[in-house]
Parts: C-alpha cells; sequence; structure tokens
C-alpha cells in the first residue's frame, strides 16, 4: 500500500523541515503554500516534496482539500507544518495500513505543546485527531477554520502519539489568538450567529473554568493557567467581534 502526506503551510520556515523530515519514508509528500514570504517554499523544493503555490486563501478545510486532490496514494495522511511523527508512530502507521481489514480511517493521539510544556490535561491530551484514511473514503469540512475530516466509513485509533508543537511563545499565541477569533466570528455571521457583550463576557468565563477546573488545566502548572486564559480570551474576541460585525451590517 502507498501512501501520500500532505501538509499546508504559510511561513512555516521554523517547523517545516522537522516535519518532512520525520515523513521521509512516505511514497510521496505533497505541499500545499498559500504565499509564503520566508523561505518555506525553498525548504520544501530541497526535499522530495511536489510543491503547488497558491495566491488566494480559501480556509483551511478547502486548502486541505486542494492538497488532498493532489495525493496519488493509497493512503493519505494530513499533518500540520507544526506537527511531526516519530519513529514509533510511523511504523505503527505502516502496520495499520497494511492490514487486510483497515478501516476507512484512522484517529491518532496528539502530544501537544505549548510553549515548552507538553500538555496532559487541559483538555489537550488525548487530543484525538482523524489524519490517516483511504485516498477517496474522505474530505475535509469546508469550515474556515477549525475543519474537520468526514470519514465514509468506519474509523479506529492508534496509540502512538502525534507530536505537536502548537505554541512556541506568548507572541505567538496572541497572533493565532486575534486570527481565528476573526475567523471564528466570521463563521459565526455566516451561519446567521449574532453577539452581545454580554454573551462574549459569559462565553469567555466558560471557556476559562472549563478549560483550568472542568479540564484540569491546574495540573498542567503555570502554563496550564496560560492556556486556560488564552482560551478565554480567544472565546471572548471571537464573540465579540461576531457582535461588531453584526453592528456594522446593521
Amino acid at each position: 500500500m502507498s501512501i501520500s502526506v500532505v501538509v499546508i503551510t504559510k511561513n512555516e520556515q521554523a517547523s517545516i523541515g522537522r516535519c518532512l523530515a520525520s515523513i521521509r519514508w512516505a511514497d510521496e509528500i505533497v505541499v500545499v503554500d498559500s504565499g509564503s514570504t520566508d523561505l518555506t517554499v525553498d525548504l520544501c523544493r530541497a526535499t522530495a516534496a511536489k510543491i503547488t503555490v497558491t495566491s488566494d486563501w480559501p480556509g483551511f478545510g478547502s486548502q486541505k482539500n486542494r492538497a488532498l486532490d493532489l495525493a496519488t496514494g493509497d493512503w493519505v495522511l494530513s499533518l500540520d507544518a507544526d506537527e511531526w511523527v516519530t519513529p514509533a508512530l510511523a511504523a505503527e502507521i505502516g502496520s495499520a495500513i497494511a492490514r487486510s481489514d483497515a478501516p476507512a480511517g484512522f484517529e491518532l493521539p496528539r502530544l501537544s505543546s505549548f510553549c515548552g510544556r507538553a500538555m496532559r490535561h487541559s483538555g489537550w491530551w488525548p487530543d484525538y485527531v482523524a489524519r490517516l484514511f483511504q485516498r477517496g473514503r474522505a474530505r475535509f469540512s469546508e469550515d474556515l477554520v477549525h475543519e474537520r475530516l468526514v470519514v465514509d466509513g468506519r474509523v479506529a485509533r492508534l496509540t502512538e502519539p502525534l507530536q505537536h508543537e502548537s505554541f512556541r511563545s506568548l507572541e505567538e499565541v496572541i497572533d493565532k489568538m486575534n486570527r481565528y477569533s476573526s475567523l471564528g466570528a466570521r463563521m459565526r455571521a455566516e451561519r446567521g450567529k449574532g453577539g452581545s457583550v454580554a454573551g462574549a463576557v459569559a462565553h469567555g468565563i466558560w471557556a476559562f473554568l472549563r478549560t483550568y477546573l472542568l479540564r484540569a488545566g491546574f495540573l498542567d502548572g503555570r502554563e496550564g493557567f496560560v492556556l486556560a486564559v488564552a482560551n478565554a480570551e480567544g472565546t471572548y474576541y471571537r464573540y465579540l467581534k461576531t457582535w461588531f460585525g453584526s453592528k456594522d451590517r446593521a
């Protein structure tokens, strides 16, 4: 069974090398870049990756489907540029897709780090993500952000974790919070959902309590507290931006 690995990128020079190095065993590597201005494209071209550069940005789901459409392997593994595959996970993937009774897809447990700390709580572990699937049996949702893989058939789970460096610094946290809250507000508006200041505050408080208390973020130390605050802020701004957008459209 052949396997293609698909990755979407934009200005990922700090992490793409590690990602690509971890998947050298793949039969095919497909990268779709949305106009990087750093060395991302050069680093990809230095490997055996097939790279396509696009000028527009249709959203995470649509961009991942673009990469998927370029894959030719029997199986597809979808990765983000800040993720990488350990040798143990690579071996488990090889065994899984070689099974005669293999399901349509697999979920992988993902171990993410936040500002240098591997997060074992806060709702981040085990973070099962559907990423490995038979080509032609799955597509990504067309969501602008927080896209999901829709698999046609049975989905099983692997045991070896996919590694993920979610945020390296507080600056990255703040930048992503701003971008993702804007995309989330746009998605809410497209679905006809409104917002209010009171709703933004209430949802922000709930996001903090859910992360820090209900999901035991306090066991992740100082980083767990910072993550809970970041989740609260991101949620607050998503609902607040929805409210401001509805005011502008009125």
